[in-house]
């Protein structure tokens, strides 16, 4: 269960959800048409070894990516890392060169998109977290597309006095990404990074947001009963928070950003990808989520 001091590395608690998030990157790269290639994604699960590079082998029919939830999740990365990845090509053709990446896990962005010269990637994460994805890259012989900046910090603490002292200029436009995020911080937790990403950032700059309706609280609380009585170490209900604070567009467009928010289900759709039924466990995840990015004016 989640503390308020709480912390991890890439295979427990919080950490080890980045895994499961780079295996289902690493399987959508495989298919034929993918949504998005995360080259990096693979690496990363193999350097861990054990269920990890079974998942992207596919060698595991038990793997939880194997069933018929898995395969969806798949879906859902694909279109993520799609939806994501085009928004920082806009920042990036806007002329943004200072982009946050909270909670970087193992987002590969700084290794991977077209960065514009003199383009600072700062990001920030738990201190282990960050050290296992620059072994891993440092082992591999990778080298970033733009200078990256590793900000050591649970974003429960003052991250941003912590992005300051890393060299980041307040007076200049940036694009910031919370994607996968708000779920494991509590609402007044996530009040506090929407408040300081809207403090720190200049007229021009970028936000992208990923968000989730919570559940109902009758239904969350059986939901965590269950993974707590069942003994699974890391259970997904364990770590996340039920809450949010507010729909992402409306808090960022009562700033003065421009805000457009895109259900998850529908942008499936949009991209010709399936998208579960209603009743189904999958689809109960997909319809709570919606894609944000936003532009502040």
């Amino acid at each position: 269960m989640r503390s308020d001091n709480d912390n991890w590395d890439i295979t427990t608690s919080v950490g080890q959800t980045a895994l499961f998030v780079a295996a289902s990157r690493a399987l959508e790269a495989q298919k034929p048409d993918p949504l998005a290639v995360d080259r990096h994604a693979e690496a990363f699960c193999r350097a861990v070894g054990g269920e990890w590079t079974t998942a992207v082998e596919g060698t595991d029919p038990e793997h939880p990516l194997q069933t018929e939830f898995g395969k969806s999740f798949v879906d859902f990365q694909g279109a993520r890392t799609k939806y994501f990845d085009e928004y920082f090509t806009r920042a990036i053709d806007a002329g943004v060169k200072q982009v946050v990446l909270l909670a970087a896990g193992l987002d590969s962005r700084a290794y991977r998109l077209p960065w514009a010269d003199g383009t600072v990637v700062y990001e920030l994460d738990q201190p282990r977290v960050l050290e296992f994805k620059r072994d891993t890259m440092n082992r591999l012989g990778e080298q970033p597309t733009a200078e990256r900046r590793e900000v050591a910090i649970d974003l429960r603490d003052d991250w941003p006095q912590a992005l300051r002292e890393s060299g980041f200029d307040p007076s200049r436009p940036s694009a910031w990404i919370a994607e996968g995020l708000l779920i494991y911080l509590p609402a007044t937790a996530q009040e506090q990074l929407f408040a300081g990403i809207d403090a720190l950032a200049a007229p021009g700059s970028f936000v992208g947001i990923e968000e989730a309706v919570p559940m109902p609280d009758e239904a969350f609380e059986a939901k965590r009963a269950e993974a707590v009585s069942s003994g699974e170490e890391n259970a997904f209900f364990t770590l996340v928070y039920n809450q949010q604070h507010a729909p992402a567009d409306q808090w960022f467009g009562a700033q003065g950003w421009d805000a457009t928010a895109t259900p998850l289900h529908r942008y499936l759709a949009e991209l010709d990808r399936p998208v579960p039924a209603p009743d189904s466990e999958a689809g109960a995840m997909t319809g709570t989520i919606t894609l944000v990015a936003a532009t502040k004016r």
